[in-house]
């Protein structure tokens, strides 16, 4: 980014960090090309007490037109989802369910600038999500879709619609669409010469090649 002028830019929030990684093959590790999604906070009421039968009917209605997901139409392989979401509410828009159902799709990795629940299983799935915290509430009450596929904030960089999103253990960078190829192209060449210089390293200290330098 340095190289092509972007100096300190698109660098997310280091506080959005993967959920898990993986050391021994860089599954954790994405590109992807941006869709994006924004929720804001809602100023409805939540469903106070009633039934449990009308407490369903409500949330169902809540899911199906106030924080619906019409993005996963756009999702196709390769994609990777952006969501900017309500900031303060303790809300898990990302669960391991859904977020199985966007991998379906060809979606690569997930980056929200809030919350996610099931961390666990999400962790056992295996599905790369960087994220700031866990959130443990449903969407209904709390939450609502504001936009799909406009630009958006995430970890106070601007994330538009086709950007490339690069997530890997040390956090997210956004690349601009019309910069990516020449950011690619030189690092590329930084990556080969810090493989080989590795692999060098590795050989007068004795160590086995990993996957980190091949």
């Amino acid at each position: 980014m340095d190289a092509v002028g972007l100096h300190n830019t698109g660098l997310v929030d280091p506080e959005i960090r993967p959920l898990w990684k993986d050391t021994q093959n860089f599954t954790h590790r994405f590109i992807g090309i941006a869709v994006t999604a924004r929720y804001v906070p809602t100023q409805e009421p939540t469903a106070g007490v009633r039934s449990v039968q009308d407490y369903d009917r409500w949330a169902g209605a809540w899911y199906g037109k106030r924080s619906p997901e019409p993005f996963v139409p756009l999702l196709r392989t390769g994609s990777a989802l952006v969501i900017e979401d309500a900031a303060d509410a303790d809300v898990g828009s990302i669960g391991s369910n859904n977020i199985l159902s966007w991998k379906l799709k060809g979606c690569v990795g997930v980056v929200t600038s809030a919350t996610a629940r099931d961390t666990d299983e999400i962790i056992t799935e295996k599905i790369p999500l960087y994220f700031r915290r866990p959130g443990r509430g449903i969407r209904p009450g709390r939450n609502e879709i504001e936009s799909v596929n406009r630009p958006i904030v995430v970890g106070g960089v601007l994330v538009k619609p086709g950007d490339v999103i690069v997530a890997d253990g040390d956090g997210v960078i956004v690349v601009p669409r019309d910069k990516a190829i020449d950011v690619a192209n030189y690092a590329r060449k930084i990556l080969e010469g810090d493989k080989q210089g590795r692999r060098n390293l590795y050989k007068r200290l004795g160590l086995p090649e990993d996957p980190s330098v091949k």
